[in-house]
Parts: C-alpha cells; sequence; structure tokens
C-alpha cells in the first residue's frame, strides 16, 4: 500500500506533462488568454505541495531498480517544474504571432519529463532513457523555427554532439556493468565499497562517461559547438537548455559519483580537478571576445558549471548542499537573462546582439534593472544569489583543501565581471530610438518573480540552506 501511494503521488505530480491532448490545453495552444496556461499546471492541485507535504516525509522510497524518490530528487522535480513554468510563460509572448505552437508545448512537456526522470534515476537505465527523452526533444526544439538562420545548423549540432555524447555514455556503462555485474547506482557503490579500490576497466567507464556527461554540460574540452546551439535556438529554447537541462543532468551526476564515492579515486579526482580548472578559464576568456548576448551567455554557462564541479570534488555534505543552491541560484538567473532577451525578440529572430540593448535604460528601465540584476548575480556580487552561491562552493571546497580550484573559481569571478560589466555599461549608455517590442504581463511577472528571488536568495540564504540540508543524499 505504501509503495502504491508513493507511485500515486510520484507520477500525479507527471500527470501535467499528460495534459497535451486536454481541452484546457488546446485552447491555450491556440493563443487565447493566459489563464489556459495557468490552468495547465494547476488541474493538478500543487505538485510543490506534493513534495513538500506528501511526498518528502515518505522518503526515500524506491520505484522498482530504476528509481529512488527521495528528499533530493523531490526538491528537482520541483525545480524542473517551476522553471519549465516560467518558460511556458516566457514562450507565450515569443510565440504569440505564430498559428502552429501546439507541438511547441507539447515537446517542452516531454523535454520536462526527460529531466525529471534524470534526477530521480538510480540505474543506468533510467538515466539513459531520462537523458535521451530530453535530448530527442532539445534537438526538435531547437530547430522547430526551421525558417530561420541558423537553426536547421544548431539542431544538426546539437544532434551529432548528443549522438557523440550518448555513444561514449553507453561504452562507460557498458564497461562499468561488466566489472561490477549491476547498473544500479548504489549496487555499484556497494561492490566499490567492498573491493575498496577501483578496478581499472570501471575507471576507464567512468572516464568514458565523463566524456559522454562532458558534452551534455558542455565542460571543456567538449563545448565547440555549445556557442552555436545556443545562437541557433530560438530564445525560450536556449533558456530550457542553459537552465532545466544543465540542472537535470547536473543532478543526476552528483547523485551517481557520491553514490560510487568517485572523490575518492585519484585518477579521476584528478581529471575532473583539470576539467572543472579548464572549464572555468576557458568559458571566461572567450566570453571577453563575443558581441552577440546569447554566446557570451553560452561561454558564461560553461565557465559556471566548471565552478559547480569542485562540490563533487569534496566528498561532503556541505558540497552536496552547496551544489544545490549553486544550481537553483544559477537557474533563476539564467532564466532571468534568457527571459529578457525571449521578451525583446520575435520568432522570427532574437534581439541577441549586444548593440540592440544600447541605452536599454532610457527605453525600458525595468527590463535593463532587471537584467542588470542577472548579470550582477552572474558575476557573484552580494547582496545577490549568485554571491551566496559562490560562497557556499568556497567554503565547501577549503573545507576539503581543494585550494587550486577555488583560487581559480575567485580569479575566474573577477575575469567574468569584466563581460558583465560591458553588457551593464552598454544597457545604461546613450542609445537611438529603436521601438521594442511590447512585454506583456506574463513577461513581466515572470521577471518580478525571478528578481525577488535573486534579492530573496542574496539576502536571506539560510531558509534555503536549511531547507536543502534535509535533502542531501549523503547519510
Amino acid at each position: 500500500m505504501e509503495y502504491d501511494r508513493i507511485r500515486l503521488y510520484m507520477f500525479g505530480s507527471f500527470d501535467y506533462y499528460c495534459l497535451c491532448a486536454d481541452n484546457n490545453y488546446a485552447y491555450y495552444c491556440r493563443g487565447q488568454e493566459l489563464p489556459g496556461c495557468i490552468r495547465l499546471f494547476t488541474d493538478r492541485p500543487c505538485s510543490c505541495i506534493y513534495f513538500r507535504f506528501i511526498l518528502a516525509p515518505l522518503a526515500p522510497h524506491p520505484l522498482g531498480v530504476l528509481f529512488l524518490f527521495d528528499g533530493y530528487g523531490a526538491f528537482f522535480l520541483g525545480l524542473i517544474i517551476l522553471a519549465s513554468l516560467l518558460i511556458v510563460l516566457l514562450s507565450h509572448s515569443y510565440n504569440k504571432l505564430q498559428g502552429d505552437r501546439e507541438e511547441y508545448y507539447i515537446i517542452i512537456f516531454i523535454a520536462s519529463l526527460g529531466a525529471a526522470i534524470l534526477v530521480v534515476a538510480n540505474h543506468f537505465i533510467s538515466f539513459f532513457i531520462g537523458i535521451e527523452t530530453l535530448s530527442v526533444s532539445l534537438f526538435i526544439l531547437i530547430a522547430y523555427r526551421r525558417s530561420r538562420d541558423y537553426s536547421i545548423e544548431a539542431s544538426v549540432k546539437y544532434l551529432v554532439l548528443a549522438s557523440v555524447s550518448s555513444a561514449f555514455l553507453l561504452f562507460g556503462m557498458s564497461l562499468i556493468y561488466a566489472a561490477a555485474g549491476t547498473m544500479s547506482f548504489n549496487g555499484i557503490g556497494i561492490i566499490l565499497a567492498a573491493a575498496k579500490t577501483f578496478p581499472i576497466i570501471i575507471t576507464v567507464g567512468f572516464g568514458m562517461m565523463i566524456v559522454g556527461v562532458g558534452f551534455k554540460l558542455a565542460l571543456v574540452p567538449f563545448h565547440m559547438w555549445t556557442p552555436d546551439v545556443y545562437h541557433g535556438a530560438p530564445a525560450p529554447v536556449t533558456a530550457f537548455i542553459a537552465s532545466v537541462s544543465k540542472a537535470a543532468v547536473m543532478a543526476v551526476l552528483l547523485r551517481f559519483f557520491f553514490a560510487i564515492k568517485g572523490f575518492q579515486n585519484i585518477p579521476i579526482f584528478t581529471v575532473i580537478s583539470v576539467i572543472a580548472i579548464l572549464t572555468m578559464f576557458v568559458g571566461n576568456f572567450l566570453a571577453i571576445r563575443e558581441k552577440n548576448l546569447k554566446r557570451i551567455l553560452a561561454y558564461s554557462s560553461i565557465a559556471n558549471l566548471g565552478y559547480l564541479l569542485i562540490t563533487l570534488l569534496t566528498g561532503s555534505n556541505e558540497g552536496v548542499n552547496s551544489a544545490i543552491f549553486y544550481i537553483i541560484s544559477y537557474v533563476v538567473t539564467t532564466l532571468g537573462a534568457f527571459g529578457i532577451i525571449s521578451l525583446l525578440s520575435q520568432s522570427s529572430h532574437d534581439t541577441d546582439q549586444l548593440e540592440n540593448y544600447k541605452g536599454l535604460f532610457w527605453r525600458q528601465p525595468w527590463l535593463a534593472a532587471v537584467f542588470s540584476l542577472t548579470l550582477l548575480s552572474l558575476a557573484g556580487i552580494p547582496l545577490t544569489s549568485g554571491f551566496m552561491a559562490k560562497f557556499y562552493i568556497v567554503f565547501a571546497g577549503l573545507k576539503s583543501d581543494l585550494i587550486a580550484l577555488v583560487i581559480s573559481l575567485i580569479i575566474n569571478s573577477v575575469i567574468g565581471l569584466y563581460y558583465y560589466l560591458r553588457i551593464i555599461n552598454t544597457l545604461f549608455s546613450e542609445g537611438d530610438n529603436e521601438k521594442l517590442p511590447r512585454v506583456s504581463f506574463s513577461g513581466h511577472f515572470v521577471l518580478g518573480v525571478i528578481a525577488l528571488v535573486i534579492l530573496w536568495l542574496g539576502l536571506f540564504p539560510g531558509g534555503l540552506m536549511d531547507t536543502i540540508a534535509q535533502y542531501s543524499i549523503l547519510k
């Protein structure tokens, strides 16, 4: 009975993905009033209430051998659902002038389902199903506006990246399965704990998986076409890739890495340390030379994933907690930055050149203020969520004696400050009177929520950190 109850609530939280054929959903997709979209997410009473007050007290609970529903997974499920809702609201204005939108929202929900599968995955099969569901959906979304410049090119490049990533992932999983005899995360961890040292075949297999995940997270040196994908995709899709997709992959990587205690293996520790440092420096230095906002933010996301890799190597609850806080801050801030681009763009083309934002403050002061706040948060300026997120990573890194990685983070935060301030300077400089699209109420609502969250997490982070501490994957 308890298992059925968990399963009911678990998949009850997913059932809004199945509303694509619902009359309310079709009503919204044909361009009617915004409340249809709100009903889409509220026809099943508040999934997040399920998470916090019904599911969390019963967790952890395995769902067969493929899934582990615990507080950690519930926390990320809530984050994915809320982020997907904000992206749907941003897409409403972006797609308003187009009539062929039904499938767009269906695919967004399928991609979100793939991300949701990832964060509760506890087995190689569910890991692969989730990541492929997410990848195939994103491949379609990137090419959705196929008449636009770069969209088809970006989609083909993403397809190649996803294919190479899947090949490496499967090869790595097969090697680990051959040595361990199980595909369960916890089962592999138990076998490795009994062996005391990593067999060479498992080390090689995990190295192959690092390459596969590296393509998904755009880690250096697996980042090559990521800025092209960000540039060619529609702005709301880019927001989804940079936020929900990255958060889901990082969540399952954290779960797997800590289950097998990968931080105790010297070769793996060394490889991830080198990748983290390279990712920080390359991402920030390449962003300096760009003049396209989406490409700048693409390189910024690469650098941010480098910061997050530090948490993998801490081997402590503080590292897991700081990773969760950083992911939340990163998702919210990234949605804000790409949300501004989405609201000022049209489905036929994106307003993504830096010169398009010259003098934005004198034309749209509210948008310029929120954009500046998101950039300051990405830079790690005090009183923003980004500052506290980096502070917690630095604290966890120092506690685990990761001095070189912490110093690299601090240096790169200073480097990143240059191109973030360059964008802010452009917003407040004198510009032309180029007419910008009118921002809808839903757009202002999303930006207001994002601004409040950034400031709240920057000023009062303790409440969220106390909540996060309840959901640690290390007991």
